[in-house]
């Protein structure tokens, strides 16, 4: 998302959620290392279940506060039946409701190259 303006655009990093709050540690994380990019766009958390908000409750917020572009990144390692089935209808519902915000959905992070390649890098310095 280089090119987009950041007034207009912003990105939902998507999680399954937990009972437990401390679950969502490593997604605040993700969010404030891509906050402290220059020219970051609007970065939220948004959940499946147990955990607030909601997607659709993301997407809603940042349209009512003029983003125009929002891509949806699912911060799981695979594409598994939650994005498979449970998250095309959310961005479905998510798109009719919000028409006049394009959104866009990413690659499951966990299958991306250079996720890949840095837990790769992360496996092999656990020899020491």
């Amino acid at each position: 998302m280089n090119a987009a303006n950041p007034s207009t655009s912003a990105l939902v990093l998507f999680g399954h959620g937990a009972r437990d709050p401390e679950w969502a540690g490593p997604m605040r994380r993700i969010r404030e290392a891509a906050l402290a990019r220059p020219g970051a766009p609007r970065v939220e958390l948004a959940f499946l279940e147990f955990m607030a908000p909601t997607l659709p409750e993301a997407i809603a917020a940042l349209a009512a506060e003029g983003a125009r572009r929002v891509a949806v990144v699912p911060i799981f390692l695979a594409q598994g039946g939650h994005l498979k089935r449970d998250l095309p209808v959310l961005l479905e519902e998510a798109r009719a409701a919000h028409p006049g915000c394009e959104i866009t959905l990413a690659t499951a992070a966990g299958e991306a190259d250079p996720v890949v390649a840095a837990m790769a890098d992360y496996a092999l310095g656990c020899l020491g």
